[in-house]
């Protein structure tokens, strides 16, 4: 069956266009576009599609808040998918439940395996991405969004913000491959373990920080910051 996508984006031609490029793709079924974050959270209620593609600034509601009650209301799985690589909306969006963050400027091929590894429940942060945050730690600047609950020094490097008590070596070294950008069959090969053994300290990982993918640990291990949602 192929994979059911939406497309929320406020400007018409990106709409049509990207419409366009995922039905080129034999895998894909655009079932929805819609111009705003709240038709796009209306429309995942009412007939869940897989993927939602939601852009960030958007009229009436942006694509932070659209995947904050996509997530936590449907089974669809946001993907952010936008011109815009600022801090505070890369952190707001995987706090929000965004699977993944991906620019705009890239092949509709990358598009495709993004949305695709995203529907098979990987997440996806494109290395520009990791690489803005990693600059601004460096600098010593917290990030603006994260609003970490135990606020890193400001010369923090990627992993001491954490408390390194909870977790082995290994798992360790797994979340700084991680937050490098490197899939689980790369941390395997540089390693040396299998693929099922990664994926059990992920798991481990995870039951630990009490987050839900991937691209949570890396912000995690990164910037120190652990919690998934605003609180309610």
């Amino acid at each position: 069956m192929p994979i059911k996508v939406l497309i929320a984006d406020d400007n018409s031609f990106i709409r049509e266009g990207m419409k366009i490029i995922l039905t080129s793709f034999e895998e894909f079924e655009v079932v929805g576009a819609v111009e705003d974050g709240a038709q796009a959270a209306a429309f995942c209620e009412a007939h869940a599609p897989d993927v939602a593609l939601l852009d960030v600034r958007m009229p009436n509601m942006n694509g932070v808040e659209a995947a904050r009650l996509i997530a936590a209301n449907t089974k669809t799985k946001p993907l952010i998918l936008t011109t815009f690589d600022d801090e505070e909306y890369i952190l707001e969006a995987i706090k929000a439940g965004a699977r993944g963050y991906l620019l705009k400027n890239n092949d509709p091929e990358r598009i495709r395996d993004a949305i695709k590894s995203v529907h098979n429940n990987h997440d996806v942060l494109q290395d520009v991405v990791l690489d803005k945050i990693k600059a601004q730690l460096a600098q010593g600047a917290s990030p603006q969004a994260a609003a970490p609950a135990r606020a890193p020094a400001p010369s923090a490097k990627p992993g001491e913000a954490i408390d390194r008590s909870l977790f082995t070596e290994r798992e360790l070294d797994i979340m700084a491959q991680i937050a490098r950008g490197l899939s689980n069959k790369e941390i395997s090969r540089k390693l040396f373990i299998s693929e099922g053994t990664t994926a059990n300290y992920i798991t481990s990982i995870l039951n630990k920080t009490g987050l839900e993918h991937r691209t949570q640990i890396a912000i995690y291990y990164l910037t120190g910051e652990a919690r998934v949602m605003e609180e309610e």
